[in-house]
């Protein structure tokens, strides 16, 4: 990525995407375990079953992705951002997070949230986005 930061990027939002490159995406964010060895496909579905997923390319090699959870009428959860290492440090998840708002406002969205990996909160106050007073996210241990 040696011409201007992002003259090459094309952030778009894809119902399909390789396998191979999910999976790098997916492996370099730590969020691959080996009980996705034996089904990897769940990639696919993650893909064309989110309600909005976009890719951030660099030409045709996907090096980010982003999604959001929604109903498409009010509510949306923002997950699975990330970049490839070697892309990171550009702006490209900032594009990333921006062009998911922007879909989902389009759609009306108008609550819009996600859980902050810790020591990320400031990326994300950057982009509007602020803690959530009084409320605690809880995940379900069965």
């Amino acid at each position: 990525m040696s011409e201007g930061p992002l003259t090459h990027l094309v952030i778009e939002p894809i119902k399909s995407a390789s396998m191979k490159e999910l999976t790098l995406l997916y492996k370099e964010a730590g969020w691959w375990t080996s009980s996705y060895d034996s089904h990897p496909e769940f990639l696919n579905d993650i893909v064309k079953d989110s309600a909005l997923f976009v890719g951030a390319f660099w030409g045709k090699k996907l090096i980010g992705i982003g999604r959001a959870l929604s109903d498409l009428a009010s509510d949306a959860y923002i997950q699975d951002v990330t970049v490839l290492k070697e892309f990171r440090g550009k702006g490209i998840g900032k594009k990333i997070i921006q062009t998911l708002i922007e879909k989902l406002k389009e759609n009306n969205v108008d609550w819009i949230g996600l859980v902050a990996q810790p020591g990320t909160s400031s990326f994300y106050e950057e982009l509007g986005f602020e803690p959530l007073k009084n409320h605690i996210p809880l995940k379900y241990k069965g």
